[in-house]
Protein backbone atom coordinates (compact mmCIF):
# COMPACT_ATOMS: atom_id res chain seq x y z
CA UNK A 1 0.00 0.00 0.00
CA UNK A 2 1.52 3.65 -0.78
CA UNK A 3 2.47 5.78 2.60
CA UNK A 4 -0.03 7.65 4.03
CA UNK A 5 0.48 11.34 3.96
CA UNK A 6 0.23 12.79 7.50
CA UNK A 7 0.86 16.33 8.45
CA UNK A 8 2.74 16.57 11.59
CA UNK A 9 2.73 19.39 13.58
CA UNK A 10 5.12 20.01 16.54
CA UNK A 11 7.14 22.72 17.97
CA UNK A 12 10.70 21.92 18.81
CA UNK A 13 10.33 22.78 22.78
CA UNK A 14 7.76 20.27 23.74
CA UNK A 15 8.83 17.42 24.99
CA UNK A 16 5.80 15.03 24.12
CA UNK A 17 6.54 16.22 20.53
CA UNK A 18 10.00 15.20 20.30
CA UNK A 19 9.16 11.28 21.39
CA UNK A 20 6.11 11.80 19.17
CA UNK A 21 8.39 12.90 16.35
CA UNK A 22 10.93 9.82 16.71
CA UNK A 23 7.87 7.81 16.27
CA UNK A 24 6.69 9.00 12.74
CA UNK A 25 10.00 8.91 11.65
CA UNK A 26 10.02 5.40 12.44
CA UNK A 27 6.93 4.44 10.43
CA UNK A 28 8.17 6.61 8.03
CA UNK A 29 10.67 4.49 7.76
CA UNK A 30 8.88 1.75 7.90
CA UNK A 31 7.01 3.43 4.36
CA UNK A 32 3.91 3.37 6.36
CA UNK A 33 3.57 7.47 6.35
CA UNK A 34 4.68 10.18 4.18
CA UNK A 35 5.31 13.23 6.35
CA UNK A 36 4.69 16.70 6.37
CA UNK A 37 6.63 18.68 8.81
CA UNK A 38 4.51 22.14 9.97
CA UNK A 39 4.95 23.97 12.66
CA UNK A 40 2.22 25.08 15.45
CA UNK A 41 3.57 27.56 18.81
CA UNK A 42 3.63 25.88 22.04
CA UNK A 43 4.17 29.46 23.38
CA UNK A 44 1.16 31.15 21.51
CA UNK A 45 -1.54 28.06 22.93
CA UNK A 46 -0.38 28.79 26.50
CA UNK A 47 0.08 32.49 26.29
CA UNK A 48 -0.98 34.35 29.20
CA UNK A 49 -3.57 37.55 29.55
CA UNK A 50 -1.01 40.58 28.92
CA UNK A 51 1.88 39.20 27.07
CA UNK A 52 2.96 39.63 23.85
CA UNK A 53 2.85 37.29 20.75
CA UNK A 54 5.76 35.45 20.05
CA UNK A 55 6.26 36.81 17.17
CA UNK A 56 6.01 40.03 18.73
CA UNK A 57 9.77 39.66 20.34
CA UNK A 58 12.96 39.83 18.43
CA UNK A 59 13.34 36.27 19.40
CA UNK A 60 11.24 33.80 21.13
CA UNK A 61 12.05 30.56 22.41
CA UNK A 62 10.51 27.86 20.39
CA UNK A 63 8.98 30.09 17.97
CA UNK A 64 12.29 31.72 16.95
CA UNK A 65 13.26 28.04 16.16
CA UNK A 66 10.78 27.42 14.26
CA UNK A 67 11.65 30.82 12.04
CA UNK A 68 14.66 29.45 11.40
CA UNK A 69 13.11 25.99 10.46
CA UNK A 70 10.37 27.91 8.19
CA UNK A 71 13.36 28.95 6.50
CA UNK A 72 14.80 25.67 6.19
CA UNK A 73 11.97 24.50 4.61
CA UNK A 74 11.82 26.50 1.44
CA UNK A 75 15.03 24.78 0.33
CA UNK A 76 14.41 21.82 -2.37
CA UNK A 77 15.46 19.14 0.52
CA UNK A 78 13.73 21.53 2.71
CA UNK A 79 11.84 18.55 4.54
CA UNK A 80 15.02 16.42 4.94
CA UNK A 81 16.81 20.29 6.65
CA UNK A 82 13.46 20.93 9.28
CA UNK A 83 13.78 16.66 10.04
CA UNK A 84 17.60 17.06 11.32
CA UNK A 85 17.29 20.65 12.53
CA UNK A 86 14.40 19.62 14.66
CA UNK A 87 16.09 16.28 15.35
CA UNK A 88 19.31 17.62 16.67
CA UNK A 89 17.86 20.69 18.49
CA UNK A 90 15.17 18.63 20.13
CA UNK A 91 18.15 16.21 21.36
CA UNK A 92 19.93 18.88 22.51
CA UNK A 93 17.11 19.46 24.67
CA UNK A 94 15.05 16.58 25.50
CA UNK A 95 18.37 13.87 25.66
CA UNK A 96 20.99 16.52 26.59
CA UNK A 97 19.56 19.15 29.28
CA UNK A 98 21.21 22.18 26.60
CA UNK A 99 19.79 25.07 25.84
CA UNK A 100 19.19 24.87 22.35
CA UNK A 101 16.57 28.06 22.40
CA UNK A 102 18.76 30.91 21.24
CA UNK A 103 20.65 32.49 17.83
CA UNK A 104 24.01 31.98 18.46
CA UNK A 105 22.72 27.84 19.57
CA UNK A 106 20.88 27.48 16.64
CA UNK A 107 23.39 28.52 14.83
CA UNK A 108 25.71 25.87 16.57
CA UNK A 109 23.21 23.30 15.50
CA UNK A 110 23.07 24.21 12.04
CA UNK A 111 27.13 23.65 12.22
CA UNK A 112 26.79 20.32 13.74
CA UNK A 113 24.06 18.82 10.84
CA UNK A 114 26.69 20.57 7.97
CA UNK A 115 24.57 23.53 7.49
CA UNK A 116 24.87 27.32 7.02
CA UNK A 117 25.06 29.15 10.60
CA UNK A 118 24.33 32.32 8.98
CA UNK A 119 20.85 30.55 7.98
CA UNK A 120 19.91 31.46 11.57
CA UNK A 121 19.98 36.06 11.38
CA UNK A 122 18.86 35.25 7.67
CA UNK A 123 15.59 33.50 9.23
CA UNK A 124 15.53 36.58 11.74
CA UNK A 125 16.03 39.31 9.52
CA UNK A 126 13.39 37.66 6.98
CA UNK A 127 9.44 38.97 8.22
CA UNK A 128 7.92 36.24 6.10
CA UNK A 129 9.44 33.35 8.83
CA UNK A 130 6.88 34.84 11.20
CA UNK A 131 4.16 34.90 8.26
CA UNK A 132 4.83 31.19 7.45
CA UNK A 133 5.05 29.80 11.19
CA UNK A 134 1.91 31.62 11.70
CA UNK A 135 0.07 30.17 8.99
CA UNK A 136 1.29 26.88 9.75
CA UNK A 137 -0.41 27.90 13.60
CA UNK A 138 -3.67 29.58 12.99
CA UNK A 139 -4.21 26.52 10.34
CA UNK A 140 -3.49 23.62 12.65
CA UNK A 141 -5.95 25.91 14.73
CA UNK A 142 -9.02 25.95 12.40
CA UNK A 143 -8.67 21.91 12.56
CA UNK A 144 -9.41 22.40 16.00
CA UNK A 145 -5.81 21.68 16.87
CA UNK A 146 -5.01 22.53 20.53
CA UNK A 147 -1.13 21.86 21.65
CA UNK A 148 1.44 19.80 20.12
CA UNK A 149 1.95 16.71 18.97
CA UNK A 150 -0.51 16.57 16.25
CA UNK A 151 -1.39 14.70 12.91
CA UNK A 152 -3.73 15.78 10.35
CA UNK A 153 -4.94 12.62 8.22
CA UNK A 154 -6.23 12.53 4.80
CA UNK A 155 -9.70 12.40 6.90
CA UNK A 156 -9.43 15.99 7.57
CA UNK A 157 -9.11 14.90 11.22
CA UNK A 158 -6.73 16.53 13.56
CA UNK A 159 -5.62 14.06 16.58
CA UNK A 160 -3.76 15.26 19.52
CA UNK A 161 -0.64 13.02 20.19
CA UNK A 162 -0.18 10.27 20.15
CA UNK A 163 1.32 10.95 23.27
CA UNK A 164 4.15 8.45 24.23
CA UNK A 165 7.37 8.31 25.82
CA UNK A 166 9.92 6.82 24.95
CA UNK A 167 8.97 6.52 21.05
CA UNK A 168 8.35 2.76 20.06
CA UNK A 169 10.14 0.93 17.74
CA UNK A 170 10.05 -2.08 15.12
CA UNK A 171 6.78 -3.82 15.04
CA UNK A 172 5.70 -1.29 18.18
CA UNK A 173 5.86 1.30 16.44
CA UNK A 174 3.57 0.39 13.37
CA UNK A 175 1.62 -0.68 15.51
CA UNK A 176 0.58 2.48 17.23
CA UNK A 177 0.30 3.73 13.55
CA UNK A 178 -2.48 1.11 13.11
CA UNK A 179 -4.26 2.08 16.05
CA UNK A 180 -4.27 5.97 14.70
CA UNK A 181 -5.44 5.27 11.70
CA UNK A 182 -8.34 2.80 12.45
CA UNK A 183 -9.21 5.69 15.19
CA UNK A 184 -9.97 8.20 11.98
CA UNK A 185 -12.50 5.51 10.73
CA UNK A 186 -14.78 5.77 13.99
CA UNK A 187 -16.85 8.63 13.52
CA UNK A 188 -17.37 11.12 16.47
CA UNK A 189 -14.67 9.54 18.47
CA UNK A 190 -12.94 12.26 20.07
CA UNK A 191 -10.03 10.81 23.36
CA UNK A 192 -8.85 7.59 24.61
CA UNK A 193 -6.97 8.39 27.46
CA UNK A 194 -4.77 6.14 30.05
CA UNK A 195 -5.57 6.96 33.46
CA UNK A 196 -2.08 7.64 35.13
CA UNK A 197 -0.57 5.71 38.01
CA UNK A 198 1.68 7.54 40.27
CA UNK A 199 4.36 4.54 38.15
CA UNK A 200 3.81 6.55 35.25
CA UNK A 201 4.43 9.89 36.62
CA UNK A 202 7.62 9.19 37.95
CA UNK A 203 8.49 7.39 34.72
CA UNK A 204 7.57 10.81 32.91
CA UNK A 205 9.29 12.79 35.48
CA UNK A 206 12.57 10.94 34.62
CA UNK A 207 12.04 10.80 30.34
CA UNK A 208 11.60 14.77 30.81
CA UNK A 209 14.87 15.30 33.10
CA UNK A 210 16.53 16.88 30.39
CA UNK A 211 14.24 19.09 29.47
CA UNK A 212 13.91 20.58 32.60
CA UNK A 213 17.42 20.91 32.97
CA UNK A 214 17.70 22.64 29.99
CA UNK A 215 14.70 24.86 29.92
CA UNK A 216 14.62 29.02 30.63
CA UNK A 217 10.95 29.37 31.28
CA UNK A 218 8.20 28.53 33.54
CA UNK A 219 5.84 25.97 32.07
CA UNK A 220 2.09 26.94 31.16
CA UNK A 221 -0.27 24.75 29.99
CA UNK A 222 -3.80 25.51 28.92
CA UNK A 223 -6.53 22.80 30.08
CA UNK A 224 -7.51 21.03 27.15
CA UNK A 225 -10.68 21.81 25.72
Amino acid sequence: MAPVPVEFFFDIMCPYAYQTAGWIREVRDQGLVEVTWSFASLEEFNLEPGKRHPWERPWSFGFGMLRVAALLRRADDGADRVDRYAAAAGRWLHEEGRKPHSPEASAEILTEIGLDPGLVAEAIDDPTTIDEVRADHDRAVAHGVFGVPALLLPSGRAWFGPVVAPAPTGDDAAALWALVAAADRIPNLYELKLAKTDRDIHHIAEMFRPYLEGRDWRTVERPAP
